[in-house]
C-alpha cells in the first residue's frame, strides 16, 4: 500500500503518442522551421503544432478497422480558440501520416532525422 501511494507521487513523463514527429507540409518543406508557411508541422507529447496554431489532442477514439485514431483537437491560434474534431492515420507506405478534418484532407510526409 505504502508503495502504490509513493509511485502516485512521482512524476509522470509524457508518452510519445502514436503519430509524434515532424511532418512536410509540402515536398520541399523546411523541416527545422515548425509553424510557418513553407516549414514544418509537428505532433509531440498530445500536441499537433500547424501554421500558426496549436492544438491539444484529446479523447482518441479508435476508428474501427481502420488504424487511426479520431481526436477532439482543442486550438488556439492569433486571439482565436475553436474546438474541432480530426482523424489521424499512418499513411499507406508508412512514410507519413493523414491528417482529415471536416471536409479536409491532407497528407504529410515524414521529415527524416536530420530535419531536412
Amino acid at each position: 500500500m505504502r508503495f502504490a501511494a509513493l509511485l502516485a507521487l512521482l512524476p509522470v513523463a509524457a508518452m510519445a503518442g502514436p503519430f509524434d514527429g515532424t511532418y512536410k507540409q509540402v515536398a520541399n518543406a523546411d523541416c527545422a522551421n515548425v509553424g510557418v508557411d513553407g516549414g514544418a508541422l509537428k505532433i509531440e507529447d498530445g500536441i499537433f503544432y500547424g501554421v500558426e496554431v496549436e492544438c491539444r489532442m484529446s479523447s482518441p477514439v479508435d476508428v474501427l478497422q481502420m488504424d487511426a485514431k479520431l481526436y477532439t483537437m482543442q486550438c488556439s491560434g492569433g486571439d482565436q480558440v475553436w474546438a474541432e474534431r480530426a482523424m489521424v492515420m499512418d499513411d499507406a507506405e508508412g512514410t507519413g501520416i493523414i491528417m482529415v478534418w471536416n471536409g479536409y484532407a491532407f497528407a504529410y510526409a515524414r521529415c527524416d532525422p536530420e530535419g531536412s
